[in-house]
């Protein structure tokens, strides 16, 4: 009875591009197809259905409430499919295939790297892909399959561990104390020094709030990435709070003080609940797990580094 009402995905996916762009130029352009294909698809499925989805207007084509209604339905079909894609991806057991982590660049200025040496070492199938923004990637939207980076808590509906705990001192270049002619680090009172500061990219992290909260002066300088702030501070411009993995692995800086309680963070590795079954990133959890948590000294700032000065 309904067969000439069937719908065509084909045909949606040129209406879909329609209602994206609101004009069959950019429809056909992000397409790949001539103008008169979209028109001529877009005509036969509004034929097909009997419903008219857009009003063609000379500024461009806009949906109409019935093409509203489709269009909703249609994106949640899309969202569906990725969703199953996910799923199908849970089940994937080969050991090969890209595995996507999101990360921060001070872990991969400093411990990471050669964890993922020695992973792609024992399966050089999978093609590791790294990014390393401060944002946490959306791992429900796949944006990533792993991520591994400090946070307060594990966000929702991602599965992970706990690695350990995440120490943040103070740390500035013997330089800095030779020109400002102290003695020793426990010469130094915070209150009168210069200070490297962090930008507004890393506004809202524990390190930015302590620094906010505690130094009465404004930064002689300002850093959109803690790897920068321990680059100036190496180079002798100020103070700067640093992860104590990556401050004391840095052999230009020295740790004034003991770590900062207000400014300890846990470090997570996490992974999405549909994706954990995958075998690369079963496998890849499981060896990074492990390889992190030798690090938890270095992470909760129990030996600084013993390095000759």
């Amino acid at each position: 009875m309904h067969s000439h009402r069937q719908i065509d995905w084909e045909d949606l996916r040129f209406v879909l591009a329609v209602a994206e762009t609101n004009s069959l130029a950019a429809a056909a352009r992000a397409l790949g197809v001539n103008h008169t294909t979209v028109l001529r698809r877009v005509g036969s499925f509004e034929q097909k259905l009997g419903v008219r989805l857009f009003d063609r207007l000379p500024s461009g084509y806009t949906l109409t409430a019935g093409g509203e209604e489709l269009l909703a339905v249609a994106r949640q079909m899309a969202e569906t499919v990725t969703e199953l894609e996910r799923r199908l991806t849970g089940q994937d057991l080969r050991l090969e295939g890209s595995l996507r982590i999101t990360t921060t660049d001070t872990l991969m200025a400093s411990i990471l790297p050669s964890i993922l040496a020695a992973f792609q070492q024992r399966h050089p199938g999978v093609l590791l892909e790294v990014s390393t923004s401060n944002a946490l990637a959306n791992l429900s939207h796949r944006d990533a399959d792993v991520a591994i980076r400090p946070a307060v808590d594990s966000p929702d509906a991602l599965v992970g561990r706990r690695i350990a705990s995440v120490a943040f001192a103070v740390y500035a270049a013997p330089s800095y104390l030779q020109e400002r002619g102290l003695a020793s680090v426990d010469e130094i009172d915070f209150a009168r020094e210069r200070w490297i500061g962090l930008g507004d990219a890393l506004a809202s992290t524990s390190v930015a709030r302590w620094m906010r909260a505690t130094l009465p002066a404004p930064a002689v300088l300002r850093c959109d990435s803690l790897v920068t702030a321990r680059e100036a501070a190496a180079a002798g411009i100020g103070l700067t709070a640093l992860p104590c993995y990556l401050g004391d692995t840095t052999s230009g800086l020295m740790r004034i003080g003991p770590p900062v309680a207000e400014m300890t963070r846990e470090l997570w590795l996490l992974t999405h609940e549909d994706l954990r079954r995958t075998a690369r990133v079963s496998a890849f959890t499981e060896f990074a797990g492990q390889a992190l948590a030798k690090h938890r000294p270095l992470f909760e700032g129990h030996h600084p580094a013993e390095r000759t000065r």
